[in-house]
């Protein structure tokens, strides 16, 4: 087990509150510190891995120990670089422009869990942790639009898509989170109709 001075208890946490405390965490260090997470989340690993490689610290690795996960990071300031933030679409604005066309490429970027607790429908799902080794099931001449629960993560994996050449990508804000809030209240009545439109890439 890597020793380390500092540590954060994000135990009992579902994504991405993890991130959230990691990235309020990392502000605090200096540069060189080691701060160790320790999670029960299993897509907290993916989910910090990619965040570290978007942010330029670096991930030293996760140990687990039971069920709990003790993620590695290690502060480099001086190798971290200023990401360009990939451009915002509020959920209404996107909501709009999904009524007008059905076949827009939605990626959902949350963990497999949440997917299938409620997701739009035809999103194709990509965890934050696969879109380095998906992104080539995607064409790149294509506005694509990135939802996760809140828009961390969908804005992380956003920048992964930009640093790889992929020009028209959008972030879905707030979320899924406020989707679901329109559905229940029935603001949304979206059927599967369209779904097929994504059956070339995955199938769910």
């Amino acid at each position: 087990m890597i020793k380390t001075e500092h540590i954060l208890d994000a135990k009992g946490l579902a994504c991405p509150m993890p991130i959230v405390r990691t990235r309020k965490a990392m502000n605090d260090l200096f540069s060189g510190d080691i701060l160790e997470v320790l999670a029960t989340d299993n897509g907290s690993t993916a989910d910090i891995k990619a965040w570290a490689a978007s942010s330029g610290h670096a991930y030293l690795g996760t140990e687990t120990e039971g069920d709990v996960l003790h993620h590695f990071m290690k502060k480099d300031s001086a190798n971290v670089e200023v990401k360009q933030e990939v451009p915002v679409i509020k959920l209404d604005t996107f909501l709009r422009k999904l009524e007008q066309d059905s076949s827009l490429v939605i990626i959902d970027v949350r963990e497999v869990k949440e997917y299938n607790e409620a997701h739009i429908p035809g999103a194709i799902h990509f965890a934050l942790g696969e879109i380095e080794t998906s992104m080539h099931e995607l064409n790149k001449s294509e506005d694509i639009y990135l939802i996760c629960q809140t828009g961390r993560r969908s804005g992380i994996a956003g920048i992964q898509l930009a640093e790889n050449g992929f020009k028209h990508v959008y972030n879905v804000v707030p979320g899924m989170t406020e989707w679901k809030k329109k559905q229940t209240k029935g603001e949304i009545n979206y059927d599967n109709s369209y779904s097929n439109y994504r059956s070339k890439w995955r199938t769910f």
